[in-house]
């Protein structure tokens, strides 16, 4: 039975997919790449590293040098607009059903940046613990990260064993973070990647966050 669900933030509770689209845009022009990608695009080519994703994008290895470049033209156009995303339409729903059982949120999102804006949308109590990533850029897997948070969680619910934690995202990645771990996943449809990317993954995929909760009771 499931005790705990580990929420991802980017493109599952919060609402930003179209926003990175375009931040990713901004981010290729910035280091002289002639091309604009869809949504659709975006989302049949996502995956981590993201060396390994803007090397699909663009059909060559980004080089080393140009990475300073494309991070700070993508961090610019991301954070000049992304108080213009809301939480996706059914989250709160989500996960004030999930309520009183314990969840907690867990994000490649900047850590002082992800406290703010949550805190914004006052969020701080639904969750025993909000984790970002640390100051330091990382674009590869998720799972250490998840390792460093659930270590943190079960400090107060040290009887937490790893089959009874869920991890709901919208990639490829955090399933595998949840495999590492030995939880469970559930993959929601609205953000990162496609359906037919994200069932490849061979976990549950949902298409609402209310039907991620209610595939999460059930298992």
């Amino acid at each position: 039975m499931i005790r705990h669900i580990v929420w991802d933030w980017n493109g599952t509770l919060f609402d930003d997919q179209e926003l990175i689209v375009t931040a990713t845009n901004a981010s290729l022009a910035a280091i002289g790449v002639d091309r604009q990608i869809t949504n659709e695009q975006y989302k049949d080519l996502y995956q981590r590293p993201m060396e390994d994703f803007y090397a699909a994008l663009v059909g060559f290895p980004i080089p080393v040098a140009q990475w300073p470049a494309l991070e700070a033209a993508f961090a610019k156009h991301y954070f000049s607009h992304m108080r213009e995303c809301e939480l996706f339409d059914d989250a709160l729903t989500a996960m004030d059903t999930w309520l009183p059982r314990s969840q907690s949120l867990l994000s490649m999102f900047g850590h002082d940046d992800l406290l703010r804006l949550t805190g914004e949308f006052d969020l701080h109590t639904k969750f025993g613990r909000i984790d970002g990533r640390p100051d330091e850029l990382d674009f590869g897997p998720k799972a250490k990260y998840l390792v460093r948070h659930l270590e943190q969680v079960q400090i107060h619910q040290p009887d937490l064993a790893p089959d009874q934690i869920a991890l709901i995202g919208d990639c490829a990645d955090d399933a595998y973070a949840a495999f590492h771990v030995g939880a469970t996943a559930v993959l929601y449809t609205g953000g990162s990647s496609s359906r037919t990317m994200l069932e490849k993954v061979g976990v549950p995929v949902a298409d609402t966050l209310s039907e991620a909760v209610a595939i999460v009771a059930s298992l």
